[in-house]
């Protein structure tokens, strides 16, 4: 009969995988620079990181807070080097997959932890979003441009 630890923490690793590994197609399917694998990894190295200090006999609240917090902070550079600055054309992409990214680290964090029904229900939310927000942002584009002649700006933005 295998180990019941063992079991929880395959679980935990694999669920973290599995999480990151969704959004990770939303963003290859959309053609963006970091999809499966870098998600998959980002929640993947959250929830080991989380599990390694949670399973430390000595280690405190604390110490699993500052471990979150290191996740959450770092995983910020991985996200910043999906941005891009177009000074030109005045635009900024990548902010979503950055976001994504950010949200993969969490996932990760609550993986680690067993939180089960937060990662289900931030996992759904989250390709809620990806998956809805695109089309609900640009039908709103063209409902509050209704009216408007092509090209004019609004004063107030």
């Amino acid at each position: 009969m295998p180990n019941p630890e063992w079991i929880e923490l395959a679980a935990r690793l694999g669920g973290a995988v599995l999480a990151g590994a969704i959004l990770g197609v939303n963003r290859d399917l959309h053609r963006k620079p970091a999809g499966l694998r870098t998600h998959a990894l980002v929640c993947l190295g959250s929830a080991v990181v989380v599990v390694i200090v949670a399973s430390m006999t000595d280690a405190g609240a604390d110490a699993v807070a500052r471990v979150i917090q290191g996740v959450v902070t770092g995983v910020g550079f991985i996200g910043a080097g999906v941005i891009l600055h177009h000074d030109t054309e005045h635009r900024v992409e990548g902010l979503t997959t950055a976001a994504s990214i950010w949200i993969a680290a969490a996932l990760g964090v609550a993986c680690g932890s067993g939180h089960w029904i937060t990662v289900l229900l931030a996992l759904a939310l989250t390709l809620g979003v990806l998956v809805f927000g695109g089309p609900i942002e640009r039908a709103f584009e063209r409902w509050l441009r209704k009216g408007k002649p092509a090209g004019s700006e609004d004063s107030e933005s």
